[in-house]
């Protein structure tokens, strides 16, 4: 079978052109089982890695609620001394920090929290904030701010 093409001219022959075939669609799907076991486990991890920060959000949850209300504290060390006291009983248990005053609570306080290099006149400040009245103190609102920041939880709640 032949196709006569004697006497066409060139768009005549290019019309009787037939179009390429498209090729078959590419598939998404893994090709080996290699990467469908690595995309589970980038599953798994990243679950892991989800419940991990949610678990650290929720046992910090305190934290930041004191943060939040020592900012509206006015840098007053009687708020401050109470929000502190607050947070600790949160974060130890109630047994361990409760009856705790004086140069106890401001020992407990020390032992609890590393990094806190503040003036003997600061803590003494806050030791005896919530028995007097006294100006707003702004070392003594950071020095309460660096110990919810970084003191180290009992595991109590």
């Amino acid at each position: 079978m032949s196709i006569q093409t004697d006497g066409k001219s060139l768009v005549d022959l290019l019309n009787m052109l037939e179009p390429a075939p498209e090729p078959a669609p590419i598939s998404m799907l893994p090709q080996t089982w290699g990467w469908a076991v690595l995309a589970a486990i980038l599953v798994v991890l990243a679950l892991w890695a989800l419940w991990l920060y949610l678990r650290h959000r929720r046992q910090n949850a305190y934290r930041r609620q004191a943060l939040k209300e020592l900012d509206r504290s006015a840098d007053d060390p009687r708020l401050a001394s109470e929000i502190l006291r607050r947070t600790a009983l949160v974060a130890f248990p109630r047994q361990e920090v409760a009856g705790l005053f004086g140069d106890e609570w401001l020992s407990f306080l020390r032992q609890t929290s590393d990094r806190m290099t503040f003036s003997e006149e600061t803590w003494m400040a806050l030791g005896s904030a919530p028995y007097k009245a006294a100006s707003p103190n702004k070392d003594v609102t950071r020095l309460v701010r660096t110990w919810i920041t970084l003191h180290k939880s009992g595991g109590a709640s």
